[in-house]
């Protein structure tokens, strides 16, 4: 048993606006390292999501299903309180270039001060995906380019139908 408790569990937070093969990345690397990953979808009313939180969900699901130690749910408030919550020791974070860091470095900092057994580990997308954010999806397929190689095919399947874009015929 760790300090921090029995069960290693983590949490990746985030908005999943939709979510890419990056995020997965890095969620699949955090259920090779802990027992439990608690991919926990967050409401942030900083932002206006393309999708409805529930379908993020469904996405993230279909997108994690080949991983049994990973769950997704959905919160409202303080990452940290989930956290706490699903008796987890760590927030794995995502960060793909040095302009993600100061603000991911900020956020851990007061996270710890909220939850000091709570750990903060920042991992590395695979180089394929460093450039990769929900945000340029969601705008390159707005304008009809093919973000396909990016996401899962069940997202993509869904952001053709968001934004009514002719279909990539490899894609079933």
């Amino acid at each position: 048993m760790s300090e921090y408790g029995a069960l290693r569990n983590a949490v990746v937070p985030g908005t999943f606006d939709p979510i890419t093969n990056g995020h997965i990345d890095v969620i699949e690397r955090a259920a090779q390292i802990f027992e439990n990953v608690y991919v926990c979808i967050a409401h942030n009313p900083e932002k206006t999501p393309l999708f409805p939180i529930q379908e993020r969900v469904e996405m993230a699901k279909e997108s994690l299903a080949h991983l049994d130690n990973v769950f997704v749910e959905t919160f409202d408030g303080l990452v940290v309180k989930f956290a706490l919550q699903r008796q987890a020791i760590a927030l794995i974070r995502g960060i793909r270039a040095i302009s993600d860091f100061e603000f991911e470095f900020q956020m851990a900092l007061m996270n710890r001060r909220l939850a000091p057994n709570i750990i903060t580990l920042f991992m590395m997308p695979h180089p394929r995906y460093t450039y990769l954010n929900s945000s340029l999806i969601r705008n390159v397929a707005s304008y009809g380019g093919d973000v396909s190689p990016y996401v899962p095919a069940s997202v993509y399947r869904r952001l053709i139908q968001r934004f009514n874009l002719p279909k990539n015929e490899s894609i079933k």
